[in-house]
């Protein structure tokens, strides 16, 4: 009993692993795009750093141009963007019972969650936020 033990369990770490998916474009996707199920398939293969389910992936925008055949890495998708650069924003800057709330410009492109570059439009400092689901950036310091 005890051997076939040790025999089931040689076998079991000796097995290969078994074959992961990688999910790819079925066509190219430019940069901007927002994915959809029909754009997605699963490949054989594992890339490390790459999506392994196509559910990872819906919904999410192309930070750059996706080709056909090749893993999508996480690096690649993002939130969809909701500021745009050179948009006007709200900035919000909150410390305890402290707000202070003044128009900028985003200098880049960013997706709620995700940080932006803001220009004050009054000072002309530029600083670095957080883009809230409703399209103003709560700024960090």
């Amino acid at each position: 009993m005890k051997r076939l033990a040790l025999a089931v369990l040689a076998a079991l770490v000796a097995a290969p692993p078994a074959p992961a998916d990688t999910v790819v474009p079925l066509r190219p996707i430019r940069g901007q795009s927002i994915l959809s199920p029909a754009d997605l398939t699963l490949s054989d293969g594992d890339t490390p750093g790459a999506l392994a389910s196509i559910e990872e992936a819906v919904g999410k925008e192309a930070k750059v141009t996706l080709y056909t055949g090749r893993p999508i890495l996480a690096s690649q998708i993002g939130a969809p963007a909701l500021v745009e650069r050179n948009q006007l924003v709200r900035m919000t800057y909150a410390a305890g019972s402290l707000s202070i709330t003044t128009e900028g410009r985003a200098l880049d492109r960013a997706g709620v969650g995700e940080e932006v570059r803001v220009m004050n439009l009054t000072s002309r400092q530029v600083v670095t936020g957080e883009v809230t689901p409703q399209g103003g950036v709560m700024v960090m310091r």
